[in-house]
């Protein structure tokens, strides 16, 4: 299981690796949230997600002869190109199974970062038994998109620098809002908090009608979405929180909170005219329930991690229109 000695040894191995990413502010924001809020952009991150301090923190502690044999990945897209980035960094191959509904840039960028890409149907194929089938026969690593430790741990790397970041503007006590599917950034997130900054509390959001993790987290058991596919926010629309990471947030979380497909595109425009930086829609739930759900969030200040850019321009223009000349 990921713990806090597991997150520091992956911030350094990620140290000269991964950007320490910004923690930014607008007065307009606030004025909507009613609140002082802290927008943590990992956007800005190395292929345009938090994905890739997970995928070096799982790629480089591999076994060098192990990990030149090559690793394996599923996902939407932005752990298919951390783990792309990350590998062609090791010199090591990459096959990343990815949904062919994935954004257009997702996929062009996953090649080009040198991966193999196998396309597969996310609402009748299980991409878990295509990864295993491949990893098997081609004798490939799996490196899991969010229930796995290392990757975890990599993750958490983004909590250690909130802590640090909040503790430098004041900050001590407020909730921390993810943007979540399976759990592992929030999972990460939770564990740094709770050894370096208690007063910080970790709460995920999610796109309504694929709250699975808020569900699960309300009743104390894990619960699964009835669609896996029908939200905007592909980053996040996944079946169940992960069996290693539920029982993470389930220790340390606080309640979980949904928004709307619009309300995320309504924050991707906020977030592009007030602190000039690109957002996909599964990339600012956290801000849209910063902003859009202030009756949930109690105390003066809320810190929302922006966990991903990686947006093709027709979804991104939709955003933009929200506010026409």
């Amino acid at each position: 299981m990921t713990d806090i000695a597991m997150i520091e040894a992956a911030a350094a191995r990620l140290a000269g690796h991964a950007r320490r990413t910004p923690l930014l502010s607008s007065p307009f924001l606030d004025a909507i949230a009613g609140r002082r809020v802290l927008v943590k952009a990992e956007c800005l991150q190395h292929t345009g997600s938090f994905k890739f301090r997970g995928a070096w923190s799982a790629v480089s502690a591999l076994d060098p002869a192990r990990r030149a044999r090559g690793v394996i990945a599923y996902s939407s897209g932005n752990h298919a190109q951390g783990v792309a980035l990350a590998a062609a960094r090791h010199e090591a191959p990459a096959v990343i199974v990815m949904p062919a509904d994935a954004p257009r840039l997702k996929i062009e960028n996953t090649r080009a970062l040198g991966a193999e890409v196998v396309l597969y149907d996310r609402a009748t194929e299980d991409r878990d038994a295509i990864g295993l089938s491949l990893s098997e026969e081609r004798g490939l690593t799996l490196i899991r998109p969010f229930d796995e430790p290392l990757v975890i741990a990599g993750q958490g790397t983004t909590g250690l620098e909130i802590a640090a970041q909040a503790a430098e503007e004041g900050v001590t006590q407020a909730d921390v809002l993810t943007c979540c599917g399976g759990g592992g950034l929030t999972a990460g997130i939770a564990l740094a908090l709770e050894a370096h900054a208690p007063g910080l509390r970790a709460r995920p959001a999610e796109p309504e009608g694929f709250d699975d993790t808020a569900r699960s987290l309300a009743a104390g058991a894990i619960r699964r979405n009835a669609a896996l596919t029908g939200s905007i926010c592909d980053a996040i629309v996944t079946p169940e929180p992960g069996q290693i990471t539920f029982p993470i947030l389930a220790r340390l979380c606080g309640p979980g909170l949904a928004v709307s497909d619009e309300e995320a595109l309504e924050a991707m425009a906020l977030a592009f005219l007030r602190l000039k930086i690109v957002l996909e829609p599964g990339g600012a739930v956290a801000l849209a329930a910063a902003l859009f759900r202030p009756e949930a969030i109690a105390g003066d200040a809320v810190i929302c991690v922006a966990s991903g850019g990686n947006v093709d321009p027709p979804v991104f223009a939709r955003a933009l229109a929200r506010f026409p000349d």
